[in-house]
């Protein structure tokens, strides 16, 4: 099976080198994973208190984009448990009433953010950047999320139908106490039942889709057994038919930007997670901004159709993979089976009780409280396991999108003050020259610890320095700051009687740096090398002082 020779590169690139003997395999996959995404993108849309055909359409359109431009092979792009919850807290935030009028205005308002906020961070190639946000930060909001989503679950469990997730941890718990007095036990014992089936078939059969069991077992007990008479409560009656073009409500739209910021952070975490860890040897390398790509355009051209926020989800991407999936045709299928399920089913699934898909959620967000793991970072990392557990505290107090904007600005900190701590090394001594190599570019926040410890590195020389040979390899990027540091660095030496050189810089900031009086002069008293090595017996050979003395060089530019 070819594949066209015109096709653009980032266009279907998972089918590069396809074969036909895989097909059957690709669509076994499809199938396989439709059979847990779909009923669970239907558990994950109440979550957020909106109709199940909402994680219908999340399952057809985002799903296709991705299909077409991603570059995982096996990775499901549908909503997740964590982005939903996200979403939940960001229309309640902005006040948007669950089941209003403009509700599904503002979902697209903010799927359509959360796109092009994704799609700006890959114009700015800033991929790399949003993987810098620690594996602490996340842990502790899914143990965040996995808390108020489980218990804002309980008191559908028990018999009520609203869904608290939302609101918060402690409202949901004042919810729970309240359902306890008109517990209904119809509902209970289907909850219970269904809780049991779901871990049981997870323990002993993961291969068996208990979802897609579960939401059977739910639709037959009513359409054969009649509990709805017993009190046990059914979903909204979903509407047959494809999603359909509407326009964004632009009214929230200053109200939801702090929740769209925070949905496309885990949105894209969450997917180069996956897309990682499902990659095989002989695939290509993952590509974060192929990934911010093909994620911001899921979501913009979903936003349209009405889809919630869309991320690669590992549960059903697993299941995908672990069927044999090779290409994201396996994708497609899932997507077509979405398609069929929602032209022709929708008044089979009017049949299923709320209390199926809260047990749905409820397993699902639960395996997210991952304490041990917790636990055995304490051991390892006392800074992780803070930063993990002053998260998750305060996405059970504060909310989640507070959570999210600490975890993000504790991960930049710590990542700041590693680059800003200075590394310099000795790499030669020949008479009274040294030779010193940055391990680090020189940027604004770190260039005065820098020159600082230079300084302190010759004088704590063992015998007298006149020459200081300063190797800048890493310096890809020069700037005015850059320079400034440089320069002072170059005058405080000369105060000491010590001449700097400069050795190995790259030829982008050696460019830029060329347009400076000082560089050029520097360049032109022979004090620019290509290497260490070169500048060390440069200075030897001018008879160690002789030629070029300290200070000579203009200090303006």
């Amino acid at each position: 099976m070819g594949v066209a020779a015109h096709r653009p590169p980032w266009l279907l690139s998972t089918l590069d080198g396809y074969r036909r003997r895989w097909l059957l395999s690709d669509v076994i996959a499809g199938l396989s994973a439709g059979a847990v995404v779909v009923p669970q993108a239907m558990a994950y849309a109440t979550i957020a208190n909106l109709p199940v055909q909402i994680g219908l359409y999340t399952c057809i359109v985002p799903m296709l984009v991705y299909a077409l431009l991603g570059g995982s092979r096996a990775m499901s792009v549908s909503t997740t448990s964590t982005i939903a919850t996200l979403t939940a807290t960001t229309l309640v935030s902005a006040g948007v009433a669950a089941g209003s009028d403009d509700a599904l205005g503002s979902l697209m308002m903010l799927t359509l953010l959360v796109g092009v906020i994704l799609l700006l961070a890959r114009a700015c190639r800033l991929g790399s950047l949003v993987e810098n946000i620690s594996g602490a930060t996340v842990l502790g909001l899914k143990i965040g999320v996995g808390a108020t989503v489980a218990v804002g679950q309980l008191p559908k469990l028990l018999g009520e139908s609203v869904d608290f997730s939302g609101h918060g941890f402690f409202r949901s718990l004042l919810a729970v106490g309240q359902a306890f007095e008109s517990a209904n036990a119809a509902t209970v014992a289907l909850s219970a039942g269904s809780i049991a089936v779901l871990l049981l078939l997870k323990r002993f059969a993961p291969r068996v889709p208990g979802t897609l069991l579960v939401v059977l077992g739910g639709i037959l007990l009513v359409w054969l057994g009649h509990i709805d008479g017993l009190g046990v409560d059914l979903i909204a009656p979903v509407e047959s038919g494809l999603p359909t073009p509407g326009v964004p409500d632009f009214a929230q739209t200053t109200a939801l930007v702090p929740g769209a910021l925070a949905i496309a952070v885990m949105a894209f975490l969450e997917s180069a997670a996956v897309a990682r860890s499902l990659r095989q040897a002989t695939e290509p390398q993952i590509d974060s901004d192929q990934e911010l790509f093909a994620t911001g355009a899921a979501n913009t051209v979903g936003s349209v159709f009405g889809a919630m926020p869309a991320a690669g989800g590992f549960s059903q991407s697993a299941v995908n993979q672990g069927a044999g999936a090779r290409s994201q045709l396996a994708t497609i299928v899932t997507v077509v089976l979405a398609v069929l399920v929602a032209l022709f089913l929708g008044p089979v699934l009017s049949l299923l009780p709320e209390a199926t898909l809260a047990a749905m959620v409820f397993v699902a967000v639960a395996g997210l409280i991952d304490i041990p793991l917790l636990v055995s970072w304490a051991r390892i990392s006392r800074v992780d396991f803070w930063i993990a557990t002053a998260v998750a505290a305060i996405g059970l107090t504060a909310g989640l999108l507070p959570a999210v904007a600490v975890g993000v600005v504790v991960t930049l900190i710590l990542v700041l003050r590693e680059l800003n701590v200075p590394r310099v090394r000795v790499t030669g001594r020949r008479g009274d020259s040294i030779g010193l190599e940055l391990e680090r570019g020189l940027y604004t926040a770190n260039a005065l610890a820098n020159e600082r410890l230079i300084l302190d590195t010759v004088a704590a020389a063992e015998q007298p320095v006149r020459h200081v040979v300063l190797g800048l390899r890493q310096q890809e990027v020069m700037s005015i700051t850059v320079l400034d540091a440089l320069e002072n660095l170059d005058r405080e030496l000369s105060q000491l009687g010590v001449t700097l050189h400069l050795a190995a810089l790259p030829a982008a900031a050696s460019e830029v740096a060329a347009r400076t009086t000082w560089f050029s002069a520097l360049d032109r008293a022979g004090r620019v090398h290509d290497s260490v090595d070169e500048g060390l017996t440069a200075t030897q050979a001018s008879g160690a002082s002789g030629d070029v003395h300290p200070g000579e060089v203009p200090e303006e530019r």
